[in-house]
């Protein structure tokens, strides 16, 4: 059973598809080679844009660093709907100790294709901020995907 399309989006050609999934697991594969790490975002923004720019329901996926920055592993933590998700901080952080990370990175989409952060969006984040540093894990960044937009946290000094 295939995954239905965004309404928004055209159905993609067999092949495109075929593309992307493969795009995904090499963005997938270099993001866990030995070295790479990410003091810069954009390998992780592409991985991210192509794995969550057509989404058509809010996910909530958490990337699990060591202490290098390098991906241990990354998962889809909560799925919502069109317009919202709930993200519950215990759980978030009961992942990341299972992975043993030290730092994490947030991403989330809107499949409304808008990337500015909500109120509720800023609120999790700090409270999610706030529970993971009473453990000493870090949170690097939050990223919105909003189809090929992406709004980082960090770089609007909201973190």
């Amino acid at each position: 059973m295939e995954k239905q399309q965004a309404l928004f989006t055209p159905e993609l050609p067999l092949t495109s598809l075929r593309t992307i999934k493969r795009a995904l697991s090499l963005l997938d594969q270099h993001l866990r080679e030995p070295g790479v790490t990410f003091t810069s975002t954009q390998a992780a923004r592409d991985w991210l844009r192509l794995k969550m720019g057509t989404l058509e329901r809010e996910e909530f996926i958490v990337l699990y660093l060591n202490n290098q920055n390098q991906l241990l592993a990354h998962e889809t933590l909560f799925t919502g709907t069109i317009s919202h998700i709930e993200v519950h901080p215990r759980e978030v952080v009961k992942r990341a100790l299972y992975f043993n990370a030290a730092a994490v990175i947030f991403a989330h989409n809107h499949p409304s294709g808008e990337v500015t952060p909500s109120q509720a969006d800023k609120a999790i984040t700090q409270r999610l901020v706030q529970a993971l540093m009473l453990v000493e894990i870090r949170v690097p960044d939050h990223l919105i995907v909003g189809g090929r937009q992406i709004f980082s946290f960090a770089e609007h000094g909201l973190l």
